[in-house]
């Protein structure tokens, strides 16, 4: 049978073309797949603030906070951000914290010297805000403000934990177990002093300091208990405290600190936050990642991964194995999240974002896809899933099923 196609330049030409569009097209699909997907929807903010605190607590509810006295909240998964009322008095402040407990009720830090480090807190949808602290050291500066959820044979009321850098070399450390309304400073005459109980400050080495990049320098478990990370020229550690009950009250008997293989010597440099794998005490599956905000590229020191064995208590450097990434995150990261469903640890900087899903060994880095906003992945500050957020004003969400294997 005589063949229908017969070949000329123009067939050749457009065959060849055709071929080569192909190569390109599996070129792009197979890069894609090597990097992920950036999968950042970019949502309209309605603001142009510097964005670092963030958090999402479910049902499509999140807040954040910023520059300039911003607040802003959603109730319908990020579909709409609501621009909210700034507290009186605090047009100039720098919100580098929030935390929410539902939809009409949240707190917010500032971070400043002195008294421009202050606590607000609303209870009608941010309509109206009372300031319910303002630091009392004239040279403190507060870092990070972290609430767990109490345990279902506790009172209603949510305890916290609000940590700033080191006044006269101890680092400043206020609790509360009221949901924010009051708080009492760590030591004698407030948390963990009761007489003889003894008095453990968590001492600060020279030039050692937190953090307050992303509102996630300190973590607070679902008792008493708390754990931060810190950097500076010192190096980097995590301190974690421990108590028991001394008649009736908490006592804290010990802070014990752990070394973390973070970049150091640098007064920009160390751990910036920390995110737990489980919601137990014990054991404890951490992440810290961190790095040097001045070398955003630079991806050595800038991650780690601890696991605690069962059972263990002090001294806590004895019980915790330390693991350094294979392959780190691509650069400098200020924020880290879990996500249990897809096992899967996330973190992002300005340079980027990357995941894990073996535990911080092998991390790889999200790309934006062809279909994506250029540098989607890019100049984010803090986060809290699905929710991202950045410098003017930028905020994102994770698409639904972008994690999935």
């Amino acid at each position: 049978m005589e063949s229908i196609f017969k070949p000329t330049f123009g067939n050749l030409v457009a065959i060849l073309f055709g071929m080569r569009r192909l190569v390109q097209i599996v070129a792009l699909i197979l890069a894609v797949s090597r990097n992920g997907s950036a999968q950042w929807i970019i949502q309209n903010s309605h603001t142009t603030a510097e964005l670092r605190g963030v958090q999402s607590i479910g049902d499509g509810i999140a807040w954040a906070s910023g520059t300039n006295g911003t607040v802003l909240r959603t109730t319908d998964d990020g579909d709409h951000w609501q621009l909210c009322a700034t507290p009186t008095g605090a047009e100039a402040l720098d919100f580098r914290g929030i935390q929410a407990f539902d939809a009409n009720t949240a707190i917010v830090m500032s971070s400043g010297k002195g008294d421009l480090s202050r606590l607000y807190k609303t209870t009608d949808s941010c309509h109206s805000w009372k300031l319910v602290f303002t630091n009392p050291d004239k040279d403190g500066f507060w870092d990070a403000l972290r609430f767990s959820k109490p345990l279902p044979t506790q009172l209603a009321e949510a305890s916290g934990v609000l940590i700033g850098d080191p006044v006269a070399g101890t680092f400043a450390v206020f609790l509360t177990a009221d949901s924010g309304e009051t708080w009492r400073r760590w030591g004698r005459g407030g948390f963990g002093w009761k007489g003889n109980c003894g008095e453990r400050q968590p001492k600060a080495s020279k030039d050692e300091g937190l953090f307050a990049a992303s509102n996630e320098s300190v973590f607070h478990f679902f008792s008493r208990n708390f754990l931060f990370v810190t950097g500076g020229r010192s190096g980097t550690r995590l301190v974690y405290s421990d108590h028991t009950d001394f008649d009736g009250r908490p006592c804290w008997i010990s802070f014990s600190t752990v070394r973390l293989p973070l970049a150091r010597a640098s007064s920009s440099a160390g751990a910036f936050a920390v995110a737990a794998k489980n919601d137990t005490y014990f054991p404890l599956r951490l992440m810290v990642v961190g790095g040097d905000y001045t070398k955003p590229d630079e991806s050595s020191g800038n991650a780690a991964f601890l696991s605690s064995k069962d059972g263990a208590h002090l001294p806590l450097s004895s019980y915790f194995t330390v693991t350094i990434p294979v392959a780190p995150p691509h650069g400098y990261r200020s924020a880290v999240a879990y996500d249990a469903p897809t096992n899967t640890w996330i973190t992002v900087g300005p340079s980027g974002t990357d995941i894990s899903t073996d535990d911080g060994l092998n991390w790889r880095a999200l790309r934006p896809a062809p279909t994506e906003a250029p540098a989607a992945d890019k100049n984010w500050n803090a986060l809290s899933l699905p929710f991202v957020v950045g410098p003017k004003g930028r905020v994102g969400k994770l698409r639904i099923g972008a994690l999935k294997p």
